[in-house]
């Protein structure tokens, strides 16, 4: 049962998702659980649908940019106790843009793009054969871009914000994981708690829109915190019963530039429960199927982030090409909740958005040494 659930839990990996606020990637240590000497490579696509209707009645396009989910794992087993993985990915990101349609609209022209890239070193020790505590440290580089444009920003500065922009530029920080396993192998039951710390990066800035040439300056903001629950066991002969709980606290993610002094982004928190059912149809082939939930938030969101709560359906497959290698893919489809991005203090509503939704593919290689 403990070869299966190796194989079965690389599906969950290989099915990209689209997370609430900023996060993009769970930042999983399972890794560190895989059978053997391990290396992973992955590759996620997503693609949103974000549209909506402003309040002075114009349509609004989709919002939500295509991006990928590059990433890179390596694991050993240092001895029988011990084991190290270094692990490469992207757990946050924006990509939202409202294209320019006019001189009435209220958000054309406002984007967001931020991109965090994170290197994280973790190590296992097992301390019993049913009880393990792991942790390490992760290096995270991240930088981006915000206008705010149309009219739901009040007109030009001093007045309001409409026109500005800030670039955040060489930003970098490092945090820490920590967290505790209990395993029946038997039966591949595993309860792992995991906590990611928050990451504080300070970043270079450059604001556009409050004087004749750009501000030159500096920031700091802090990704979230989270903590994950995460349960397997076999329920029957080849079957595997996989579920999660997974609470990431977005509302520490500020981004309050030196001049503008105006926090430009407005996160609810999220907590997301998953639940899946893994099951090896042959000897190489494996299939999982698994659903997503998060619980809306506020209504009243930013424009820089216009859904709140989304269900989400996850099909993959994986295959065991050679006794060491194997390759695993999944879709998944995402149905996004509804939401009225706002501006202003107070909130000020100014469009809709209704029926949203995002498709991801994701697919990967795993080799055994």
């Amino acid at each position: 049962m403990k070869v299966q659930a190796s194989v079965l839990l690389t599906l969950l990996g290989a099915t990209a998702a689209h997370a609430g606020g900023i996060e993009r990637t769970s930042q999983s240590a399972m890794l560190l659980f895989a059978e053997g000497n391990r290396m992973e490579l992955s590759y996620g696509a997503v693609s949103p649908s974000l549209t909506g209707r402003d309040y002075s009645g114009n349509d609004i396009g989709n919002v939500g940019n295509s991006y990928g989910l590059p990433s890179f794992g390596l694991k050993f087993d240092l001895s029988e106790k011990v084991a190290v993985a270094l692990i490469y990915d992207t757990p946050f990101g924006a990509d939202i843009e409202y294209d320019y349609g006019g001189a009435n609209q209220r958000l054309d022209g406002t984007m967001a793009k931020a991109d965090v890239t994170a290197l994280t070193l973790l190590a296992k020790y097992q301390a019993t054969d049913r009880v393990s505590v792991f942790g390490g440290i992760r290096r995270q580089t991240a930088e981006g871009q915000i206008t705010l444009d149309g009219l739901a920003y009040g007109g030009a500065p001093p007045g309001g914000l409409t026109g500005y922009s800030v670039e955040l530029n060489n930003g970098a920080g490092t945090g820490y994981v920590l967290g505790a396993a209990y395993e029946i192998p038997e039966i591949a039951l595993r309860l792992a708690l995991t906590y990611n710390s928050e990451i504080s990066h300070d970043f270079d800035t450059v604001e556009y829109g409050l004087a004749p040439m750009g501000l030159a300056g500096t920031m700091s903001s802090k990704t979230p915190e989270s903590l994950q629950l995460e349960f397997q066991t076999g329920i029957a002969a080849d079957t595997l019963l996989m579920a999660s709980i997974r609470h990431v606290k977005h509302s520490a993610f500020k981004i309050r530039p030196q001049f503008s002094d105006t926090d430009l982004v407005d996160l609810s928190d999220t907590t997301t429960y998953r639940l899946g059912v893994g099951r090896r149809f042959t000897p190489k082939l494996a299939g999982q199927v698994s659903v997503a939930y998060e619980a809306a938030g506020d209504p009243l969101v930013s424009p820089l982030a216009p859904s709140t709560g989304s269900t989400q359906l996850s099909l993959g497959l994986s295959y065991q090409v050679t006794e060491a290698l194997e390759v695993s893919g999944g879709v998944s489809y995402v149905w996004l909740g509804d939401a009225t991005p706002e501006t202003g203090t107070p909130d000020t509503p100014h469009a809709d958005f209704n029926d949203n939704s995002a498709t991801a593919l994701g697919l990967k290689i795993a080799y055994r040494f």
